[in-house]
């Protein structure tokens, strides 16, 4: 039999995050230890009632939610309802009914002393990073008590989708994201540019996840449909993309990410022009380091997702909505 893995997730619970909180909550070996909500596609307490009603979809009462920071480390809150809708989930207007307030320790603490009771458990981030670099400032011992931190962020090698410079994510908080990849964790960077296109759910797979007819399933395609309508201005692409259920379809099947490579990251946090750009230092520089960018050598190795396999990720999201 074999041993369920652990789980901290951190997001600020929207349409795509919510189908990413169904995907660990459904796996049969994972044990989803801990949801902290951040400020970032809407505000935390949204974000929080959010994280609360998914548990509930899932018959998960008794996880913990934890709500963290309310804004980034240094910057004013920018969120995104213009995508996800005024509460994140396309204005259905759902709400928990069976519990409403989370568990009243604050995600930072949340995150540190979850992490000492279940070391080496995977970290999911699936908003700004802000709950992670602030456990980081307070405890950098944080870094080495997680395996793996699995980050839906950056835009590694293509235009970002909140300026042409950035991801939303990373945009949001840069000095956060900065930290993070900064601090000796085991990162991964799951970015924009594979969450586009061929990833997204095409009118066929959309039909065939509503034709399960269960009320998550039903939840799945309801509560993106301002998100697909955002998504069709915001590329020309239609169908609905699933960001943070791709990076949640890594941190449960490695072997979905079919080609990575590890290098040094940089965020750019002193523009305005080029906010939260992700910087990755692709040069060979292992033969003579002095042919290295200065600041090449000053950061920790992230390892960056360059493509996944696009029919297994769907696989994965469509056995998590079935009954």
């Amino acid at each position: 039999m074999t041993t369920p893995r652990n789980f901290l997730i951190d997001t600020d619970v929207a349409s795509d995050d919510a189908v990413a909180l169904i995907m660990a909550l459904r796996s049969p070996d994972i044990t989803v230890r801990g949801i902290t909500t951040v400020a970032g596609n809407v505000p935390l307490h949204q974000a929080t009632q959010n994280a609360l009603l998914v548990t509930e979809l899932c018959n998960q009462p008794t996880i913990p939610v934890h709500a963290g920071c309310s804004k980034p480390l240094l910057r004013q809150p920018s969120d995104a309802t213009w995508f996800h809708g005024n509460d994140g989930l396309g204005d259905l207007h759902f709400h928990p009914t069976k519990r409403t307030a989370p568990n009243p320790t604050h995600a930072i603490d949340a995150l540190l002393t979850l992490s000492r009771e279940h070391p080496n458990s995977t970290l999911v981030t699936l908003g700004p990073l802000t709950n992670i670099a602030a456990a980081l400032l307070r405890d950098p011992s944080f870094a080495h008590r997680i395996a793996r931190c699995v980050i839906m962020g950056g835009n590694p090698c293509c235009v970002g989708n909140v300026t042409p410079a950035a991801e939303y994510n990373i945009w949001c908080d840069p000095e956060a994201a900065e930290i993070v990849l900064r601090s000796g964790m085991n990162c991964e960077l799951v970015g924009w540019h594979l969450c586009r296109g061929q990833a997204a759910l095409n009118a066929t797979e959309i039909a065939q996840i509503k034709s399960l007819n269960t009320p998550l399933a039903n939840f799945a395609i309801d509560c993106n449909r301002t998100a697909a309508d955002a998504y069709l201005k915001q590329t020309g692409e239609t169908g609905i993309s699933l960001p943070d259920p791709t990076a949640m379809a890594i941190a449960l099947d490695p072997s979905i990410a079919t080609h990575a490579s590890s290098h040094p990251v940089k965020i750019e946090c002193a523009s305005e022009l080029t906010r939260g750009q992700t910087l990755v230092d692709q040069l060979n520089v292992s033969t003579d380091p002095r042919n290295a960018p200065t600041w090449s050598n000053a950061t920790t190795p992230t390892r960056i997702i360059w493509s996944l396999n696009i029919p297994a990720f769907k696989k994965l999201l469509l056995a998590s909505l079935h009954p």
